[in-house]
Formats: C-alpha cells, sequence, structure tokens
C-alpha cells in the first residue's frame, strides 16, 4: 500500500467513524419508517431533479412515492426517472420536503399549507437568511442537512437555531473506488447561464481557460458537466458520459468551480482546485475541500500538480457519514409524518 492509498484509506475511516456516531442517533428501523408515505418535494431549482435521484432506490424499496413539484411540464424530461407533477396534479400527500427558501419552495408551502413541513438540505446555500425563510420556519417539523459543516450553512439560510439533524448525503451511499488514470484531471463546470430551472455561478471563462493550460501541458482533461451547463462549451474535450462523482475516481485531481459535488470527490480521495471568481459567494466548507483556490488561470498547472487532500478531520466535517444516508433520510421524513 502506498502513501497515497494509506491516506484515502485513513480519511474513509474517519468517514466511517462519522457514520457509527451519526447511526446511534438514527432513526432506521422504527415502526413509523415501514408504512408507506407519499412525499411531495419542491427545490429551489424547479425543473431540477438530479439531487431528488439518489433517493428514488431507498424509496422504492419502502414503497414510498416522492413526486417533485413543478410549476409546468415545459422543462420535464419524458424520460426522467424523478415522477413531476404540477401543483394542481399532485397527488395526496402525507408530507411536503422543501430544499431551500426560495421562491418556489415557498410557493408551494403556501399552496400545500396544511401538510406537515420539513426542509432538506440537498444542494449547498449560502450561509446568510433568506428572505422568505421566517415563512417557513414557523411550520417545520424538522430540519436535515449532509454534513455538520453544511447544517450550519442551512441553519443560517433559514436563520435558525433549531436542531438539525445530519444524515449524510444520498450520494455517498455508492462512492466509487478510486483508480487514478495517469495525467487525467478532470474539470468541473458549473451553469454558465441562468435560466427558469437556477441560478448561474460566475468563473466559466477562468475555468476554460484553466482547462486550455492544462491541456497544453500534457494533461488529459474529462469534463464533469452540471445537468444544467451547456455541453457546447466544453466540446473539444471529453465529457464524462457517468456523473461527475462517479468520473472523479478516474482522475488525478480535479479542478472546476466549486459545488455540492466538492466534499463528496473529496470522499472518494481525489484532490480537488477551486476556480474562484470575484462575482461567487461559496460557503467555506466548499473551500475547505480545496488544496488551493485560484483566480487567474496561470497557477492552474502547478496547482493541479501539487493537489493534496484535506485534514480528515476537514472532511469529516464537510462530508458527514457516508452509507445508508438515504435510508436516514427517509426514516427523518417517516417519523415527522407518522401519523
Amino acid at each position: 500500500m502506498n502513501d497515497d492509498e494509506r491516506t484515502v484509506l485513513a480519511r474513509r475511516t474517519v468517514l466511517g467513524g462519522a457514520l457509527a456516531g451519526a447511526g446511534l442517533l438514527a432513526l432506521g428501523g422504527t415502526a413509523a419508517a415501514a408504512r408507506p408515505r407519499w412525499v411531495l418535494i419542491a427545490t429551489n431549482e424547479p425543473w431540477g431533479t438530479y439531487h431528488v435521484k439518489p433517493l428514488l432506490a431507498e424509496a422504492a424499496r419502502r414503497g414510498w412515492q416522492l413526486t417533485q413539484l413543478v410549476p409546468d411540464r415545459a422543462e420535464a424530461a419524458p424520460d426522467d426517472p424523478v415522477p413531476v407533477a404540477t401543483p394542481d396534479e399532485a397527488p395526496r400527500a402525507d408530507l411536503l420536503v422543501v430544499t431551500g427558501a426560495e421562491e418556489w419552495p415557498a410557493e408551494c408551502a403556501s399552496r400545500f399549507r396544511k401538510l406537515l413541513l420539513a426542509a432538506s438540505s440537498l444542494a449547498y446555500l449560502n450561509p446568510r437568511e433568506t428572505e422568505r425563510a421566517k415563512r417557513l420556519r414557523p411550520r417545520l417539523r424538522a430540519i436535515t442537512a449532509s454534513s455538520p459543516a453544511e447544517a450550519r450553512a442551512f441553519a443560517a439560510y433559514l436563520g435558525t437555531h433549531r436542531k438539525i439533524r445530519v444524515v449524510g448525503s444520498p450520494q455517498t451511499d455508492s462512492l466509487p473506488q478510486r483508480a487514478p488514470e495517469p495525467g487525467l484531471v478532470l474539470v468541473l463546470t458549473s451553469v454558465t447561464h441562468p435560466d427558469d430551472t437556477g441560478s448561474a455561478a460566475p468563473g466559466t471563462e477562468l475555468l476554460l481557460a484553466a482547462a486550455e493550460r492544462l491541456q497544453a501541458a500534457g494533461k488529459r482533461i474529462l469534463v464533469g458537466l452540471h445537468p444544467r451547463e451547456d455541453p457546447a462549451l466544453w466540446s473539444r474535450y471529453e465529457i464524462s458520459d457517468a456523473p461527475s462523482l462517479q468520473a472523479s475516481a478516474r482522475a488525478e485531481a480535479a479542478i472546476g468551480i466549486p459545488g455540492t459535488v466538492f466534499p463528496l470527490i473529496a470522499a472518494v480521495g481525489t484532490p480537488l482546485v477551486g476556480c474562484v471568481d470575484p462575482a461567487l459567494t461559496v460557503p467555506e466548507h466548499l473551500l475547505a475541500v480545496c488544496s488551493s483556490t485560484i483566480a487567474d488561470p496561470a497557477p492552474a498547472v502547478s496547482a493541479v500538480d501539487s493537489a493534496e487532500l484535506p485534514a480528515a478531520e476537514v472532511l469529516a466535517d464537510a462530508v458527514g457519514p457516508v452509507g445508508g444516508s438515504a435510508a436516514r433520510l427517509l426514516d427523518v421524513w417517516a417519523r415527522v409524518s407518522g401519523r
């Protein structure tokens, strides 16, 4: 076993310890979890179903029906495995879950004011109170987040001092085994242009320039596209067919605009370099898992070549418990809706 393998094993051991600790508080195995549930979900990205998709297998195992609320079906992909419905079409439900407190989740909460309400962070949110949070806070029966760091950010976003249950990220329930290919760098994009589904993150020009420098230095570039990014911008490179988290296992290092997937990629054992545009606001825990950050493409090659994983305690704080996360999340929802 080489030094890199020992480092990855040590970090996974710490994450496993976090899981064991979380297990002491988990709600798994309760009678409430056994009854099928109908759950409506409203997200800050109304048509963006990719954060709900990792929950489908556990929901199916329990006989639950998860339905994401959308304003209309104009942006709904016919082959999307996540069931969607407009509020007028929505089935009778036991629970409404909001993953944020922006316009669409707040509108859905107002529309379904008699439903029990929970808030679950499935993607990063900046740690400052959002305007509509005060309308949701009195109704929230439970709040969950993937990690201690995300819980702190979500608490600030919601403007609450209540306990937030740390359940882990459902995406870590099937972490890939790392097998880095020599010279391969994963480039992690964000969204260049805002649309009705969600906003954009500045930094694409910086990342494009960094990718050019890396390729000129002899690196192989594999692009992990954000689900809403325009693939035409990256057509000169190989675009991964697999999700970014799975693709990260092939890379010696990853570079990109910091996002929700960053801590998860670090959990795989792949070091990260963050591209930080001055106009971009990034929660501290996403920056903490980066080996370094760049605001100019010039140091991209040296930053990637020297990239290292974060300390084990930093990783555990940012990632949370690994394994069984979807089950823990649905256990919380079951307890809330157990009537």
